[in-house]
């Protein structure tokens, strides 16, 4: 006999998941090493940037008060009386109409308050030194970086959590950071189940299909931030399934299946989560696709079942375990960030639950469009690969039309969202 499932709201769902989140640990880990990972602890600058008065710019340092008269009628003549180089300092003081020729990055030498650049003056060389001609005035702090102008001492410059791109790089190397403290990535174990599936070097036979879920899976954990243990491909037999999940909890800190979530004979995953002792979250939620994904808990720990099905397997991870991963990776804005945007095309297929398709942005004429891609339904995978974004549908409607206000979920986003995504509760449960 076939259970009734009874579906939650996506909301109650996320939320259910949210109140088992944790923060993992933080590791010290060489700057060389920590590309892409999340910073474990703010950052902060512990000195001012730049910390000096510094050049922009190839040019000579003077004294603006000695440049108020300088004109193309009257162009005023300085003593050049010292040469300054990126990483050095000047010994001399700059006087009344004297100049010292400074490069990019140099140190402002004492007694001057702005800097010409070098191709709006004129060099000439004379027997015992050289002098420049410039035919217009300054003012105090000309072409000057002053110190601290970029960060003072003290300043919050980015929250932990944060992704270390190229930018937050060369604030870590700025501030002496030469080992970084980062939030050590859970590791979740990944299960695909079925006996159907096949590696990918396998010859395709009749009833087989190559699993392209595990490793589907395996991509999105890492773009979260995790890392990931493969288990394979495990045959439809419960003992079989009962062993490798058990290996995989005691081993991970999370546990992801693929398949055996709905209620076919050959579903073994709720009798699974009764034989380990876990609890069970849910096992139906209102979307489509996905509508099977459940999570179970288990001292603490979360196992999620996905569905079978390639873009199910891909939303149920979305909108569930990646908040999940990104919380324990320190984030503040956990969730999977949404915008407003309009329908790009009608879609006129009815649904009692929301629905999450597959779809790109479009920009134009400073609009925001989405247009989905490729076939909606759940088994499909090519759309996938063209989708950067989910097109939201709340359920209850006979269908959409071109141009209706919509949600965007931004798959390729790495900033996130402080509050989930929340459905309209237009359908019934």
């Amino acid at each position: 006999m076939v259970d009734r499932r009874k579906p939650i709201w996506v909301k109650d769902a996320i939320d259910q998941i949210m109140t088992y989140k944790k923060r993992g640990l933080v590791e010290q880990i060489p700057i060389d090493n920590c590309d892409d990972r999340f910073l474990g602890e703010p950052l902060k600058a512990d000195h001012d940037v730049p910390p000096f008065d510094r050049s922009p710019y190839d040019g000579f340092a003077l004294r603006a008060e000695d440049t108020k008269s300088a004109s193309r009628e009257t162009p005023l003549t300085f003593q050049v009386i010292d040469e300054i180089g990126a990483g050095s300092v000047s010994k001399h003081k700059v006087g009344s109409m004297e100049t010292i020729r400074i490069m990019t990055g140099a140190q402002i030498p004492d007694g001057a308050d702005s800097v010409i650049m070098l191709e709006l003056v004129q060099e000439e060389d004379s027997k015992d030194s050289t002098y420049i001609t410039i035919k217009r005035p300054l003012s105090t702090g000309d072409n000057i970086s002053f110190q601290g102008e970029d960060a003072k001492k003290g300043t919050p410059l980015i929250d932990r959590g944060a992704r270390i791109n190229p930018g937050i790089k060369a604030l870590l190397a700025t501030f002496g950071y030469s080992q970084v403290s980062c939030s050590k990535p859970p590791l979740i174990g990944v299960i695909a189940t079925g006996s159907e599936l096949l590696n990918p070097e396998d010859k395709l036979v009749p009833g087989k299909i190559r699993n392209s879920n595990g490793y589907m899976i395996e991509s999105q954990i890492r773009r979260a931030g995790g890392e990931y243990k493969r288990y394979g491909a495990v045959s439809d037999r419960l003992e079989d399934l009962l062993q490798i999940v058990q290996k995989a909890m005691d081993e991970c800190d999370i546990v992801i299946t693929t398949g055996g979530v709905s209620v076919g004979d050959f579903d073994y995953l709720p009798e699974i989560y009764k034989r380990i002792g876990a609890k069970l979250l849910f096992n139906k939620i209102a979307m489509r696709p996905g509508s099977v994904t459940s999570c179970a808990a288990k001292d603490d720990k979360l196992l999620f079942g996905l569905s079978g099905n390639p873009s199910a397997c891909y939303v149920g991870f979305e909108l569930f375990v990646r908040p999940y991963v990104r919380y324990w990776l320190y984030s503040d804005k956990p969730f999977i960030k949404h915008i407003k945007g309009n329908l790009k095309q009608d879609f006129s297929k009815p649904n009692p639950f929301t629905r999450f398709i597959r779809s790109q942005l479009i920009y134009d004429d400073g609009k925001v469009y989405a247009k989905p891609v490729g076939l909606d339904k759940s088994g499909v995978v090519t759309s996938l690969a063209w989708a950067n974004c989910l097109i939201v549908l709340p359920g209850g409607t006979r269908g959409y039309k071109m141009d209706d206000p919509i949600d965007i979920l931004l798959l390729e986003d790495q900033l996130g969202s402080d509050v989930p995504w929340m459905e309209s509760k237009f359908s019934k449960l």
